[in-house]
């Protein structure tokens, strides 16, 4: 009996995850002034207007999407690297919407 109670525990906690398709998330994206360009291949950059750089001056970075869990290791001067990672709240055509571990919310709309 225990068995069977904890089995379907386990199968409804995984029921809850939620699904997006990586294909959405391929494209330029902007909030405020924080661009962000994910490429097909896993790999992308981002900058930041108010700081007056450009998209030729970006920082690159590497993603991976498993499940509403975004992973990006940024890749930063001297060969250093930063892993963020975040859950999608929302990813369509038009918005993408994720947390960070710090329970903020970032909505970001698709340029093009």
């Amino acid at each position: 009996m225990f068995l069977a109670c904890s089995a379907m525990l386990f199968t409804s906690c995984l029921d809850d995850e939620k699904e997006f398709d990586a294909a959405d998330l391929v494209g330029h994206w902007i909030y405020k002034t924080d661009n962000y360009r994910y490429d097909s291949n896993g790999s992308g950059a981002c900058w930041d207007t108010a700081d007056d750089v450009t998209e030729e001056e970006a920082q690159p970075f590497t993603w991976t999407l498993e499940g509403d869990r975004l992973t990006l290791i940024h890749q930063i001067g001297m060969g250093g690297v930063v892993p963020k990672t975040y859950y999608l709240q929302e990813l369509n055509k038009t918005t993408l919407s994720y947390k960070d571990s710090y329970d903020h919310t970032y909505t970001y709309t698709r340029v093009k």
